[in-house]
């Protein structure tokens, strides 16, 4: 893949990541920032092993979602709930997300692979076949995280009430 090939499908899908990635960090804007920076120089570095024939942002995402999945494993400070909730809040009012901040916190609340596949397949429109190329699932288990989730979800927003 050329530079310029590159660049032309990385700005097709900037936003899109982007916004999969905010909502993947539940808010936390300068953590998607940075795990999208990262993921577009991982991907960068590897475009000679992109084969053409696949979907470019599934290949894209599966960069983008290990990465969070090694940052989440190499992270060893914890943030205190107080800590969380100023980083959300600032975020939040940065990136003009406030409206969200009960899905963000609901969304928290779900494992890293229920959330991925929620956002993946409904935020992204990604098909359960693609979501488990990106996670590296496979189909039946995307199903039942999307199950899992979507209770876990409909539990906490109603509770919030």
């Amino acid at each position: 893949m050329t530079r310029q090939r590159f660049i032309e499908l990385i700005t097709a899908e900037q936003e899109p990541l982007r916004r999969f990635l905010l909502a993947l960090c539940c808010g936390d804007g300068m953590l998607a920032d940075d795990i999208a920076q990262e993921a577009i120089l991982k991907a960068y570095l590897a475009k000679d092993s992109y084969v053409e024939h696949y979907k470019f942002s599934t290949w894209l995402y599966r960069i983008a979602y290990n990465t969070m999945v090694d940052y989440r494993r190499k992270s060893s400070t914890l943030l205190t709930d107080i800590d969380r909730a100023n980083v959300m809040d600032s975020d939040l009012r940065a990136d003009g997300e406030f409206e969200y901040q009960e899905l963000y916190m609901a969304l928290e609340s779900l494992s890293v692979k229920e959330r991925t596949a929620i956002l993946l397949y409904y935020l992204q429109g990604y098909t359960i076949r693609e979501v488990a190329q990106i996670t590296g699932d496979g189909e039946d288990a995307v199903k039942m995280q999307l199950s899992r989730g979507r209770t876990h979800l409909k539990n906490k927003l109603s509770n919030g009430r």
